[in-house]
C-alpha cells in the first residue's frame, strides 16, 4: 500500500512539474514574440564576432547607434562603411529604421561588401511620439519619427553599458573607439560637442541672436522655460554625434525627462520659431543643461552641409576624425561641399531605388 501512495505521489509530482514546464515555455514564448512597450522590435540578430577580434582580444562589443531611414538609407550605408573601415574593434550596428525600410535595407547589407558587418535591425514604431510631437498637417510629409530614435537608447540597446549615438550624414575617418573612451564625469549621462568649440563659426541670425545658444532654440518669452533659469547665451550642443553612458541615463531616467519636455511643448510651444530649427535638440538643451560632459572637437567637425561652399581647408578635412553634413546640403544631394570625401565610403544599392541626385545632376549639365 505504502509503494502505491509512493508511486501515485511521484506520479502527481512530475505531472505538476510538467505542466509548470508548459506554463512557463508559453510565458517566454509571449514575452520574446510581444513588441516592446516602446515598439522596438528587433528583426535581425548580432552573428558571431570575427575570429579575428576574438584572437587580438578586441571582443568587447562597441554599440554604435543610427537612424536609417529610406530615403536617406544611402547615407547611413556610407556613415556606417566609414566607421567599420577604419576600426578593429568589435562594433555592432543597432540600426532603427522603419518597418517599410527594413526589406532594403536587409538587401543593401546583404548584397554588398558589408555583409560580414555586425548588425541588428531594430523597427521603430512612429505610434511612441503619438501626444509628444505636435505635427502641422500640411507639412505631415516633413515629419521624420526616426529623429527620435536617440532619445530611447536603453530601448534600443538594453543591455549596453555605453553606446555611441551618429546621424547618417556623417563620415568617420579614424576608429571609433576613440570616440567609445571618451571620458564622461561623474553623474553626466552623455558627452556632446559644444557649439561654441574651435570648430564652429559663429552665425549671427537675424531677430534670434546667435543660433549657437539656448536663445536659438528656446522661447524665452514662455514662462516655463524663464522659470528654468538657463542662461540664453549658454552655448549649446549639437546632438548629432554623442557617447551616452546608459547606466547613468537609466539611473536619472532621462527618456522620461525628454519626453515631458516634448509634451509640454506641445501644449505650450517652448520651442524658437525664429530658426528653422531642430524639434529633437530643444529638449535635449533642456534636459542635459550643464549636465553633460564634451568630446573631442575633431570627433564632430560640422556645419559640412550648411551651405555649398567650403568653409574648411582640404588639411583640415584630411585631419577630421568625423565630418558631419548637418545641414540642408547633403553629399548625396544635387550641391554639396566636399562630396568627394563622402563618396568614397558609399556603397552602391543593389536594387537601385536609391540614387545620387548630384550624379545625375553633374551628368545632365555636362550634357
Amino acid at each position: 500500500v505504502n509503494i502505491s501512495i509512493l508511486i501515485v505521489a511521484v506520479v502527481i509530482f512530475l505531472l505538476v512539474i510538467h505542466h509548470n514546464f508548459l506554463s512557463l515555455s508559453d510565458f517566454l514564448r509571449r514575452e520574446l514574440s510581444d513588441p516592446s512597450p516602446l515598439g522596438l522590435q528587433p528583426i535581425d540578430f548580432i552573428p558571431a564576432a570575427p575570429q579575428r577580434l576574438t584572437d587580438e582580444g578586441n571582443d568587447k562589443e562597441i554599440s554604435v547607434v543610427i537612424a536609417a531611414s529610406d530615403e536617406r538609407l544611402g547615407g547611413a550605408i556610407a556613415a556606417m562603411n566609414s566607421i567599420y573601415q577604419h576600426t578593429r574593434s568589435n562594433v555592432v550596428f543597432h540600426i532603427v529604421t522603419l518597418n517599410d525600410t527594413v526589406d532594403h535595407l536587409r538587401m543593401w547589407l546583404r548584397s554588398t561588401p558589408l555583409k560580414n558587418m555586425r548588425h541588428r535591425i531594430l523597427d521603430f514604431d512612429p505610434r511612441v511620439l503619438e501626444g509628444k510631437v505636435q505635427v502641422d498637417p500640411q507639412k505631415a510629409d516633413t515629419f521624420k519619427p526616426l529623429t527620435f530614435a536617440r532619445f530611447y537608447l536603453p530601448n534600443l540597446v538594453p543591455h549596453a553599458e555605453k553606446v555611441i549615438y551618429v546621424d547618417d550624414d556623417v563620415i568617420v575617418q579614424d576608429d571609433i573607439v576613440e570616440l567609445y573612451n571618451t571620458p564622461l564625469k561623474p553623474g553626466h549621462a552623455a558627452a556632446f560637442s559644444d557649439d561654441c568649440d574651435s570648430t564652429s563659426s559663429k552665425v549671427a541670425v537675424r531677430g534670434a541672436g546667435n543660433q549657437y545658444n539656448y536663445i536659438g532654440f528656446l522661447d524665452y518669452k514662455k514662462e516655463t522655460i524663464r522659470k528654468l533659469a538657463m542662461k540664453a547665451n549658454t552655448c549649446s550642443f549639437n546632438p548629432g554625434v554623442f557617447v551616452a553612458n546608459l547606466t547613468e541615463w537609466k539611473l536619472q531616467n532621462i527618456t522620461k525627462q525628454l519626453e515631458k519636455w516634448m509634451a509640454l511643448n506641445v501644449v505650450e510651444e517652448l520651442y524658437s520659431k525664429t530658426l528653422a530649427g531642430s524639434i529633437t535638440t530643444p529638449p535635449l538643451l533642456i534636459v542635459f543643461y550643464k549636465q553633460h560632459s564634451t568630446i573631442d572637437p575633431m570627433w564632430n567637425v560640422r556645419h559640412l552641409g550648411s551651405s555649398a561652399g567650403k568653409r574648411y581647408s582640404p588639411q583640415f578635412v584630411k585631419a577630421a576624425k568625423l565630418l558631419h553634413w548637418n545641414g540642408h546640403f547633403k553629399p548625396w544631394g544635387r550641391t554639396a561641399s566636399y562630396a568627394e570625401v563622402w563618396e568614397k565610403w558609399y556603397v552602391p544599392d543593389p536594387t537601385g531605388k536609391f540614387s545620387l541626385i548630384r550624379r545625375h545632376s553633374e551628368a545632365y549639365e555636362a550634357k
